[in-house]
């Protein structure tokens, strides 16, 4: 008899052993009598019958995140592959339901993700794929929502989290992206030398303005010196012809003045002979004194005109 009292406590003790088990926090766990449902245990020490029950399995209650590639094809026929981010949880009222309706919830809500991804994208263009992905992982949501409600399954949230285009695409879009700042900075570097010339011109049209303005100050003043001389020359009996005409002959002989002091100079005055100073005075006084008489004949004929 004594050989037996010890299996018969080592037998009692893995039967108590056998009767608890421990669920994790955030853990659900399937327990089954015969093979056939019975009851749901949460975190904790937990209590069965060896032999009879049976663990048949455990959930995670936390929150999932399943990612799902998908190649597609746009409206602009670009083959373009997406990563949506599937972020899901059990519902902890609904364990049973999880754990008995679906045996691979994974390919149940990838095959949900295809299916709307492959319905929406064909739709848009590769630019606006870019632009409307947020209406894209609704769209996902809401039919994984209408779906997987029934499996115990509650989708948090679905993130468009990578657009792959193929590599010639990309490499198009980085051209023509290229070409458009280039553009843009053509366009700037022209109006930049419009600019440039506008104001250089501005400048010049200014600086004609004030050089003419000196020039005509200029002219002026020669003008009213002019005019003082021939006054000073007409107070000592020298008429305004003879006057003009010495005016002019003086400066000829300053001008030469003028060049001969400058060594290196290869400007010549013309006429240049010795009599030039002379001719010239003698022809002014000519050319005046004709003038005149001109202008007395013509005078003297318009009256005798209104008098026919």
């Amino acid at each position: 008899m004594l050989p037996v009292i010890p299996i018969i406590l080592v037998l009692g003790a893995i039967i108590v052993f056998a009767s608890f088990f421990v669920v994790k926090q955030q853990t659900a766990a399937i327990l089954e009598r015969f093979g056939r449902f019975n009851s749901i245990r949460q975190s904790g020490l937990q209590l069965k019958i060896p032999i009879v029950d049976k663990v048949a399995g455990r959930l995670s209650l936390k929150i999932q995140q399943l990612d799902v590639i998908i190649e597609t094809k746009t409206l602009d026929d670009v083959f373009v592959k997406l990563k949506v981010s599937v972020q899901y949880k059990v519902i902890k009222d609904k364990v049973y339901d999880a754990f008995y309706k679906l045996d691979y919830p994974h390919d149940q809500i990838t095959s949900y993700v295809f299916d709307v991804v492959r319905a929406e994208v064909p739709k848009m263009k590769l630019d606006d794929v870019f632009v409307k992905k947020d209406d894209i992982a609704i769209a996902v949501k809401t039919e994984l929502n209408d779906a997987m409600l029934d499996y115990g399954f509650d989708i948090i949230r679905t993130l468009v989290t990578d657009i792959d285009p193929d590599p010639q695409v990309k490499i198009a879009m980085n051209r023509i992206n290229a070409s458009e700042r280039e553009k843009v900075a053509a366009q700037y570097e022209g109006d930049a030398q419009r600019i440039l010339i506008v104001e250089r011109a501005k400048a010049e049209a200014e600086s004609k303005r004030l050089q003419g303005q000196g020039i005509a100050d200029q002219r002026r003043e020669i003008a009213r010196g002019l005019e003082e001389s021939v006054e000073v020359l007409n107070k000592v009996g020298i008429n305004s012809q003879e006057a003009s005409a010495l005016i002019v002959v003086t400066q000829h002989y300053d001008t030469l003045q003028s060049i001969g002091q400058q060594t290196n100079s290869n400007l010549i005055l013309l006429p240049n002979s010795p009599q030039a100073g002379s001719t010239m005075l003698n022809d002014m006084v000519a050319s005046f004194t004709a003038s005149n008489q001109i202008g007395e004949a013509m005078k003297n004929q318009k009256p005798k005109e209104l008098n026919k």
